[in-house]
């Protein structure tokens, strides 16, 4: 089925597990029901879906099946897949919020270990569960086990989502490390990473391009993204690039895998409390997937899967309709000089699902500019992508930005973007800047520069025309089109 953003029916895409196998990424993810225990009774099980473009998705269905609600894996939480000894090994987390499996008041967790000869079938072996010691780390956060031979150290590795014993209670997260020479018994160490900095670091991911390492994970601290440090050892130091996250709050848990050329980090855009642009973000969604690309100095920038862009075949020019301000049209190119004011024009229609293109540039001193999205005939109401340059950063806004109130004080004027849906990058004066907005109904996928992502959700404006925008400023927009697919 063609679903640029996948979602199951009637239920929500957790933490995925990627793995690439004969030509297929397998895609194994948290299948997330909600409210529907009624229905499905209650646990998390691993379900998968498998893809070799990024476009077109196959529901395998349930992989792992979560245990009863008297055993530990009632929830099998995120882990990780590795291929050895002629066979597959999956590792995930287990967890069960009833009183047997509760220690001072808080749920236990604890690595779990399932086998498989063909990814097709998977044999759970309980007598491999193994817990936190409680001696260097706390025994309710042991979780999302990723586990890769080390060759250096001829063993295996374990990195968990962990915290210590010891320290402030918001400041113990660290990373986990465990060994192993079979994969069956495990030697708790110290932590492989331990910055205390947050309060955990979920997901964990590790891998090498070149001579460089990459340590992935999430975290809910300081904010809701998923980071990135690089070094050029296991044993570190772990330095964090000026723009340390592959996106910002509404991309989370990424995990990455490769087809053996290219990289890519899967992770899920939340959904919002029911379906509304100023309710609040829940946990699980819609599957989002970024290609990774290594640039000179090691830093990794994001860019639109090349078949995901590609899919969108049919392309039109934009078609310039109503606007605000004054504007210079020639062919293939419009501009705007809104030094001390604000001026923006309609491009035409937007369908539910597109891919939104154009290259732009500004003026040295010009405040705001970028594309609007899903705008009111009267161009009051709509969402908008802007480039900030004098912060050097990509955000989300949108107008009207709060639910009710017409006063002064209910615009929110506090607010001057979502503030949770802001990524830095170097915004020059005459450079050229190319943008790929992808939208599939609240789907929201931004790309500038090939260099970062913004992911965002679209509830309250169904539709609407697409254009483009400046504030206090001039700004030139080239080979603007919008296109669907075939």
């Amino acid at each position: 089925m063609t679903n640029l953003f996948y979602k199951p029916d009637g239920a929500w895409v957790g933490d995925l597990i990627p793995f690439y196998k004969d030509g297929s990424f397998r895609l194994f993810y948290l299948h997330d029901w909600r409210d529907n225990k009624k229905i499905h009774g209650e646990g998390t099980s691993w379900f998968e879906l498998r893809t070799s473009d990024f476009v077109h998705y196959e529901e395998v269905g349930e992989k792992l099946k979560h245990g009863s609600v008297s055993e530990q894996d009632l929830n099998c939480y995120t882990g990780s897949i590795i291929e050895a000894h002629g066979e597959y090994h999956l590792f995930y987390t287990g967890l069960n919020p009833n009183p047997e499996f509760v220690e001072d008041g808080v749920p236990l967790q604890c690595v779990m270990h399932a086998v498989s000869t063909d990814m097709e079938s998977w044999q759970k072996i309980p007598e491999d569960t193994f817990y936190s010691d409680g001696i260097q780390y706390e025994r309710h956060d042991w979780r999302d086990p990723f586990v890769f031979w080390n060759e250096e150290a001829g063993e295996y590795w374990m990195l968990l989502a962990a915290r210590n014993k010891e320290g402030p209670s918001r400041r113990r997260g660290s990373i986990g490390l465990c060994a192993s020479k079979d994969l069956k018994s495990w030697e708790i160490r110290q932590p492989f990473w331990n910055p205390k900095m947050y309060v955990t670091h979920e997901c964990p991911d590790l891998f090498q391009i070149g001579e460089w390492w990459y340590l992935v994970y999430s975290t809910f601290s300081e904010r809701f993204v998923t980071h990135y440090r690089m070094s050029k050892s296991l044993s570190g130091p772990w330095t964090a690039p000026r723009n340390d996250a592959f996106d910002a709050r509404a991309f989370y848990a990424a995990k990455t895998w490769s087809d053996g050329n290219k990289r890519y980090a899967f992770g899920w855009d939340p959904s919002k409390e029911n379906e509304n642009d100023y309710g609040d973000w829940q946990w699980a969604g819609n599957l989002v997937v970024h290609e990774l690309v290594q640039e000179q100095d090691g830093t990794l920038t994001v860019r639109v899967p090349e078949t995901v862009s590609h899919h969108f075949s049919n392309k039109q020019a934009a078609k310039w309709d109503s606007r605000i301000g004054e504007w210079e049209e020639s062919e293939g190119r419009i501009e705007a000089a809104a030094n001390e004011t604000y001026s923006c024009i309609s491009a035409g229609f937007m369908p539910e699902t597109c891919k939104i293109s154009a290259e732009l540039s500004f003026s040295e001193g010009t405040r705001g500019c970028g594309i609007m999205l899903r705008a009111s005939e009267d161009l009051d109401e709509a969402y908008y992508i802007r480039l900030e340059p004098i912060h050097n950063r990509l955000v989300f806004d949108m107008w009207p930005r709060r639910e009710q109130g017409e006063m002064q004080w209910h615009i929110k004027g506090d607010h001057p973007h979502a503030v949770e849906l802001e990524v830095p990058i170097e915004l020059q004066a005459g450079t050229v800047y190319n943008i790929e907005i992808v939208v599939e109904n609240s789907v929201c996928v931004v790309y500038l520069a090939d260099q970062v992502a913004m992911t965002t959700r679209l509830y309250n404006l169904k539709t609407g025309s697409w254009g483009c925008f400046v504030q206090e400023g001039r700004a030139v927009f080239e080979q603007a089109s919008i296109s669907v697919p075939n």
